[in-house]
């Protein structure tokens, strides 16, 4: 299992949801450090080696290294704001 690291802007997110989504991320959070390669995800086009998952209402913005899953962004999956930050610049 991969350890994972929360990006700064990722933990704040999640802190300010209710419990019950910050739950069902963090078990998606778990499942993707469980088994990355079998859990549905797609390269985001123009960031490699980023990658992004869906959980619920959500998007979780990623990257794995060796031992590591590093969440770089979580947002609303319905608003662009999440691309709108990745866009301004390197938050790995």
């Amino acid at each position: 299992m991969r350890r994972i690291d929360l990006s700064r802007q990722a933990f704040d997110f999640l802190q300010a949801l209710p419990a019950k989504q910050g739950r069902q991320i963090a078990e998606k959070l778990r499942r993707l450090a469980e088994n990355a390669e079998g859990t549905p995800s797609e390269q985001l086009k123009g960031y490699a080696p980023l990658r992004r998952l869906r959980a619920g209402e959500f998007r979780v913005v990623f990257r794995l290294e060796d031992d590591l899953l590093k969440i770089v962004l979580i947002g609303k999956r319905n608003d662009d704001e999440i691309y709108r930050l990745l866009a301004r610049g390197p938050q790995m």
